[in-house]
């Protein structure tokens, strides 16, 4: 084993961990702006951020199985 190779496999490792969580905030986030969105256009105030946050996770989560199955 070399003796930077450690190195790099640690960070590569943290640059997809990483990734992982902006994925998660970007996917959210954008739900989140739609619901908002939502809650503008029909005046449904909270229902629409809540509804952006329900749907948000199960995206995210569905996105990232699909990213590390990849890698498996």
């Amino acid at each position: 084993m070399k003796k930077h190779e450690g190195m790099f496999q640690a960070l590569k490792a943290f640059s997809f961990l990483s990734g992982i969580g902006i994925y998660i905030a970007v996917v959210v986030g954008c739900a989140i702006y739609i619901g908002k969105l939502f809650d503008d256009y029909f005046d449904a105030s909270p229902y629409g951020i809540f509804g952006g946050i329900l749907l948000g996770f199960p995206i995210a989560i569905y996105g990232i199985y699909r990213r590390i199955k990849g890698y498996l």
